[in-house]
């Protein structure tokens, strides 16, 4: 755990890979679902009340929190370390058990919060200008995971008018995947 710890925040992942992992991701999603709309709309649309994929994102969440609590450096709150483990699994169980409207949702909310530090974290002080790709999605995957959380409703919603019209699903996709290879071409090139 601490070792992910490390990987994580600790240096950090090097800008470098971190942009290629980044690009692979929006790549990959984007061009899929403008390959395979077939597949992905249907899926998109179940997402929201998705139960399994719900519970399997808090799982993942709350263990990402816990890693967090549990390596980082606590100072002197470090007498409360044990007690907090124990709050954060029982509010996993809590969350899995009585949150059970737009679960899925929620948590993805919550990890893509807790994906955007890693991401700044690499992009941190480092000198090419064109880092701000990475920073600019990092701040507005953290902003949109929050409103997620807050009002779970509003991704059913963006779902219903994206996919309402054939060609904003396929701007969208295009888009996704054209930012990917932006931050990819940075990347390689000059990270």
């Amino acid at each position: 755990m601490q070792a992910l710890y490390d990987l994580l925040y600790e240096p950090g992942i090097p800008l470098k890979t971190m942009g290629i992992l980044v690009a692979l991701w929006l790549i990959v999603s984007h061009l899929a679902a403008l390959l395979k709309p077939d597949f992905v709309k249907p899926w998109m649309t179940k997402f929201p009340r998705h139960e399994k994929i719900g519970m399997i994102l808090a799982i993942v969440t709350f263990a990402w929190a816990f890693m967090i609590w549990s390596c980082m450096d606590l100072g002197e709150f470090f007498k409360i370390e044990r007690p907090i483990q124990f709050v954060i699994v029982g509010i996993c169980v809590g969350v899995i058990v009585y949150v059970k409207e737009f679960l899925a949702v929620r948590t993805l909310g919550f990890l893509l919060i807790l994906a955007a530090a890693p991401m700044l974290k690499s992009a941190f002080l480092q000198e090419p200008e064109s880092r701000l790709f990475l920073v600019a999605l990092a701040y507005v995957i953290a902003v949109i995971g929050m409103f997620w959380v807050g009002m779970p409703y509003l991704l059913r919603d963006q779902i219903r008018w994206l996919l309402q019209k054939e060609s904003r699903y396929k701007i969208a996709s295009i888009a996704g995947a054209f930012y990917g290879l932006m931050i990819g071409v940075c990347a390689i090139l000059w990270w």
